[in-house]
This record gives C-alpha cells, sequence and structure tokens, in this order.
C-alpha cells in the first residue's frame, strides 16, 4: 500500500467534508494532519506509528483551534437586551415579561430586588425558558 498517497486521498476527504458539512473547522484540522503525515510518510514507513503521530496532530491542531476560536452567545439574545415587565418580579419569585414581541416567563438576577409591572428591564441571561433579568435603573445606577 502507498502510504503517502493513502493519507494525501484522507485529507483531501476531510477537507472536503468541511466544505459540505461544516463542523467548526475541526474535519479541516483532522485533514492538515492527515496532509502533514503524508509527507512523514514518505520517510516514516511504520503505518502504527504514522496513526499515532495523526492522532496527536489531530487532537493538538483542535486544542488550538478552540483557543482561538471565540466563544459565540446564544442567537436569542443577540439582537436584543431590552424587555418589559408584564407583572410585578418579587425577589425569588417569577413573573412575566415582553421580550422581542413575546411573553417569557423571568426572573431578577438579584434576589432582593423587586421590580414593579410595566418596567423596563436588561435581560442579563437565559436559562432554559427562564430569562434573567435587571431593571434598568439598577444598572444606572
Amino acid at each position: 500500500m502507498n502510504y503517502p498517497l493513502f493519507w494525501a486521498i484522507l485529507g483531501a476527504i476531510f477537507c472536503l467534508m468541511e466544505l459540505f458539512l461544516p463542523t467548526g473547522f475541526v474535519e479541516s484540522t483532522l485533514g492538515i494532519s492527515a496532509f502533514i503525515v503524508a509527507v512523514l510518510a514518505l520517510v516514516v514507513p511504520s503505518f502504527n506509528l504514522q496513526m499515532v503521530v495523526w492522532v496527536a496532530l489531530s487532537l493538538v491542531f483542535i486544542f488550538l483551534l478552540r483557543r482561538f476560536v471565540p466563544k459565540r452567545t446564544p442567537y436569542s439574545l443577540q439582537e436584543s437586551t431590552e424587555a418589559r415587565t408584564i407583572t410585578a418580579i418579587d425577589p425569588g419569585q417569577t413573573g412575566r415579561v415582553i421580550y422581542e414581541g413575546n411573553s417569557w416567563q423571568a426572573r431578577c438576577d438579584d434576589e432582593t430586588i423587586t421590580i414593579g409591572a410595566n418596567q423596563p428591564v436588561v435581560v442579563i441571561r437565559r436559562k432554559g425558558n427562564t430569562l434573567y433579568v435587571m431593571p434598568e435603573s439598577a444598572l444606572r445606577a
């Protein structure tokens, strides 16, 4: 078997898969690792050693890739962070807010604050179907 050709074909397959099935560049890192092993296979005839090098390079590249790719915020919280309460939100209790035209269950992010009805709030985060909000007045102070 021609090992350099095998690794070059495997690298091309992984890189093409990234074009059609985007996985956040994971398949590309596997393909790049395979291309490097294809060059290494010209001087190292042991297939077992080539496999070990490919796995090690793939893990290193994936680890480095994860460090440089920024973390994304959920799409549902990217556009707007402003909402308005429908009901009062007592400390430690849930209430309702209007957020992006829909009614959501909401809790105050600070368990000691009471938020009245019809008050502007800022969405801090989301956990499941519950928004955690803070009153605008508390954030300005």
